[in-house]
């Protein structure tokens, strides 16, 4: 914006120094025009024979006023303007610098230089609009993508957890505690084998609660993996879209 203002006012200056130098010629030639316009004419003398001339009554002689050439004055600059830096207050100490024939050329440019600078700043506004809705759509598909992470980091914990007996454990400890009913159970089924059929079929009964157990923990697996899945695909397309709208 300061070149623009820059180049303009080196214009305006090429302008006013052409105007000044066409008035100067202009000056100068009506100055010629009145010097040749009051020359006397010449006057020959031929010889003649003397006449005898009456004389007349002497008429009063009228001055003619001679054309005064009036320069253009120029305004006496204000300190105050000297000294204000604003671009209004330089467009005025201008007006103070030329001549009152150049004032409208000075003031055609500083009308021109403010409708460019409006139409500037109005798109300046459009820009600043355009980019506060997209930082609010930005800020709702990251408020959605942290939900989203939230969401998937739950669900993970989810699967990396298992209620047992109504208390949430880890993979690790549950298999050490399931581990050790099973060795439990071993122990337990051949002292009953040992002792007596009948604690032979609890123990049976038993292993078979197991392996039911066993299928019911698979298949809770299956299904948290399958959801886990989900959530991934998910989160990659939030992630997807987020990236298309920041334009990476």
């Amino acid at each position: 914006m300061m070149k623009l203002f820059k180049l303009r006012t080196l214009i305006l200056i090429l302008l006013i120094g052409n105007t000044g130098f066409v008035y100067s010629q202009d000056t100068t030639k009506k100055a010629n025009t009145v010097k040749s316009s009051t020359a006397k004419p010449t006057v020959t003398n031929t010889a003649k024979k003397p006449v005898v001339v009456k004389q007349q009554p002497t008429k009063p002689t009228t001055l003619t006023p001679t054309p005064v050439v009036t320069k253009p004055v120029r305004q006496a600059p204000d300190p105050a303007l000297m000294n204000d830096k604003s671009l209004y207050g330089q467009y005025q100490y201008l007006l103070t610098k030329v001549y009152h024939y150049q004032q409208p050329l000075v003031a055609a440019l500083w009308k021109n230089y403010n409708d460019t600078l409006n139409i500037t700043r109005r798109k300046l506004k459009e820009a600043e609009a355009k980019i506060a809705v997209q930082a609010q759509k930005i800020d709702t598909l990251q408020t959605e993508v942290g939900t989203k992470a939230d969401k998937l980091s739950t669900a993970k914990a989810k699967v990396d957890e298992i209620s047992f007996l109504g208390i949430p454990l880890n993979k690790t400890t549950y298999n050490w505690i399931m581990w050790g009913l099973v060795i439990g159970l071993g122990a337990l089924a051949a002292i009953v084998i040992i002792r007596s059929g009948a604690n032979i079929r609890e123990a049976r009964y038993r292993t078979k609660l197991y392996n039911e157990l066993d299928e019911e923990y698979r298949a809770h697996k299956v299904k948290a993996n399958e959801k886990e899945k989900k959530l991934a695909r998910e989160l990659q397309t939030e992630r997807n879209k987020l990236d298309e709208l920041l334009g990476r």
